[in-house]
């Protein structure tokens, strides 16, 4: 039986590069833009809805459609960080199926790589954010804070650091197949748990990579679908939440994703089971390991003996993710990897993936983005996708 949707992805383009020292970001825009409207088949001419989030420059959405020489009938801005791109799927969606546009184009771009930021400081959304007075005395950096969540876990369910190891491990036996991947090498538990320490309990290999690039989806109506052919991907269940501390009651124990991965799931009618491949938001390795538990795919505090039994390896495990090498060894654009999770994934149902970490028969796929911090505030966002025939 084939199920009913929506809207679709009919286009999906990351940019090759990793360090753009030659390109300005509204140009990155646009070339991810130009890379997947190709990749759909259509011209700039054809879009009339464009998404976009704080990557933006200038007046954002606004200053991009100008730009771009974009004619719109539909703009959306909403901000979650990193967890943007992949609400803004769930909503290209709703807006097509409510016929306020019928060509959508998502845009990420960014260059934090070329222009030196450091990832070691506490992250700057500005002066005027109501969290400041409180949080920024007391110079909260943005791997202690995931650490924290990691401390956490591993207090209330015994998790190992050689268990969040074994999340990097599996990237890396992935990102060996991919060329523009910028760490190839394949690593051992051993080599994680004795790279340099960052953020107790978090080493070095634990943490995602910085990178520029970015990367953009064309999303279309069904009868457009039908037009431009088989390589459309089904978007099947969407959801978003977000989370914070709730005035100082901090609870480190989960993640949105208790939250956007079930509304999801219902949306598509389907339960973690049924999932054939999952791209995971890789900021961290304690990232993976608590959004995996949180939607449904092990339960709570069975992570680490579920991720270091090789279940995320592609061709090994029961549950392959991130078969590009994710965040934790191919990119990170912009330190926002929502967009290229979800790339991942159509390129998985399209049977477009690299050949060795293809996943054999993939009908349904998850992408899950994560904005902000998991020790604070965060947005949370998730599609289910299926093969055109799905």
């Amino acid at each position: 039986m084939s199920r009913p949707c929506k809207a679709y992805i009919a286009g999906a383009f990351e940019h090759p590069t990793r360090k753009a020292v030659d390109k300005t970001v509204p140009q990155l825009h646009a070339e991810v833009a130009l890379g997947a409207l190709r990749d759909a088949g259509l011209e700039s001419c054809d879009v009339d809805g464009y998404f976009c989030a704080g990557d933006a420059p200038g007046l954002g959405g606004l200053s991009m459609a100008e730009y771009m020489g974009l004619n719109l009938r539909h703009i959306d801005t909403t901000e979650t960080g990193g967890s943007s791109y992949i609400a803004h799927v769930g909503h290209a969606v709703d807006a097509i199926a409510a016929g306020r546009c019928s060509v959508a184009l998502i845009t990420l771009a960014g260059r934090p790589r070329a222009e030196g930021m450091s990832s070691v400081g506490a992250r700057d959304y500005g002066r005027g954010a109501p969290d400041v007075a409180f949080e920024q005395p007391y110079s909260p950096l943005i791997t202690n804070l995931y650490a924290m969540a990691a401390q956490r876990h591993m207090h209330e369910h015994g998790t190992t650091s050689e268990q969040l190891a074994a999340i990097k491990v599996a990237a890396s036996h992935h990102a060996q197949h991919n060329e523009r991947a910028m760490l190839r090498e394949v690593v051992t538990v051993e080599d994680v748990v004795n790279s340099p320490l960052v953020a107790d309990p978090l080493h070095r290999l634990d943490c995602c990579v910085v990178s520029d690039g970015g990367g953009a989806l064309v999303l279309v109506s069904p009868e457009k679908a039908r037009e431009i052919g088989p390589r459309c991907v089904k978007v099947l269940g969407q959801g978003t939440a977000i989370k914070h501390l709730s005035a100082g009651r901090v609870d480190l124990t989960h993640t949105g994703a208790v939250t956007s991965g079930p509304l999801a799931f219902a949306d598509a009618r389907l339960i973690p089971a049924d999932i054939d491949y999952v791209s995971i938001y890789d900021s961290f390795t304690i990232t993976v390991l608590m959004t995996l538990e949180d939607l449904g795919f092990c339960a709570k505090g069975q992570g680490g003996r579920f991720v270091s039994d090789g279940n995320l390896i592609s061709g090994v495990g029961r549950l392959p993710f991130n078969t590009d090498g994710g965040g934790l060894c191919n990119n990170h654009p912009g330190n926002r990897g929502g967009m290229t999770k979800v790339i991942e994934a159509v390129r998985q149902l399209r049977g477009e993936a690299h050949p060795r970490v293809q996943v054999r028969d993939c009908t349904l796929a998850l992408a899950h983005g994560t904005g902000g911090s998991i020790g604070t505030r965060m947005g949370s966002a998730t599609v289910i996708l299926g093969r055109n025939d799905a």
